[in-house]
């Protein structure tokens, strides 16, 4: 059974680094939480190292410069990994061909135009239109605040016949903006899947996200798996990449499924977080309602 804390500073001294979410769990797309903030600066103070590691699909130089507008001091982590990141590797490698059409909004273009120093010189990736795409590299839907996964099933049907493989830059389904609840590229992803297309991931729970921030963790001294801890809210991306990669996960239940824990988002139902984790088949060590 998971243990309910009140406070990272409970339960954090076994551990060398955190691999913590952003969206739900440092920030809500609209402004940081003060609180986590300043529990992130406390870790580091002590010496351990914090990995923001998001499935944000834009490149960590963009995340970075988001989280400076929403109020997030560079002192709160040492690094950013992104979905976007490990993604990048796989589209400038090849993974979906050398022409391909984004769907996405304009604000994920730097996932093109910021080339990695690695891939510099040797990267032939072009945008086109759709009728040219020997691939699809999807970051979201172009208009998230409005648009929903149904809104593309004639797209996709053109794409599945064409048989385009899409790469999909950000696996996790929704986040909350605020208040509303937007779609995000996994949920296209999803849906293409279903109609029978071929989606490729590469951000949690998925494998090459972890392995990019060990290689980038080492540079700074690395940490054993058993000396990491992972924060996060979401169930099928947070916790179940933990489980999938070994690492022990404190479960932030105040994110996306904020509804299913009683009226004090702060201090989760014991029982009702019980039930709901066993219905899932998920047993994250902790669990806390806000970072703090």
């Amino acid at each position: 059974m998971t243990r309910i804390i009140s406070s990272l500073s409970e339960i954090s001294d076994p551990y060398d680094a955190l691999f913590c979410d952003l969206w739900g769990c440092l920030h809500n797309g609209v402004k940081a939480f003060p609180a986590a903030v300043e529990a992130l600066q406390a870790y580091r103070a002590k010496g351990g190292k914090v990995v923001l590691l998001t499935n944000a699909p834009r490149p960590a130089k963009f995340v970075m410069e988001s989280l400076d507008k929403l109020g997030c001091p560079r002192d709160a982590y040492d690094l950013v990994v992104s979905s976007g990141d490990a993604a990048q590797d796989a589209m400038f490698a090849g993974a979906v061909g050398k022409k391909v059409w984004h769907l996405g909004p304009s604000k994920d273009d730097g996932f093109f135009t910021e080339v990695p120093e690695e891939w510099q010189g040797q990267a032939e990736i072009t945008r086109v239109d759709f009728d040219e795409a020997e691939g699809i590299v999807c970051t979201g839907p172009f208009d998230e605040v409005n648009e929903v996964p149904e809104d593309y099933r004639p797209k996709f049907l053109l794409a599945k016949m064409r048989e385009l493989p899409m790469l999909c830059a950000n696996p996790d389904i929704v986040v909350d903006l605020g208040d509303k609840r937007i779609y995000c590229a996994g949920a296209l992803a999803a849906l293409y899947e279903e109609m029978g297309g071929e989606a490729m991931y590469f951000g949690k729970p998925h494998p090459p996200i972890y392995d990019l921030a060990r290689r980038k963790l080492s540079r700074l001294g690395g940490a054993e798996d058993a000396r990491i801890l992972a924060i996060g809210d979401g169930i099928n991306t947070d916790v179940a990449g933990a489980a999938g990669e070994g690492i022990d996960c404190l479960f932030i239940s105040s994110g996306l499924a904020h509804d299913q824990f009683g009226a004090d988002p702060q201090n989760p139902d014991p029982e009702l977080l019980r039930t709901w984790l066993e219905a899932r088949q998920r047993d994250p060590l902790y669990t806390m309602g806000h970072l703090t």
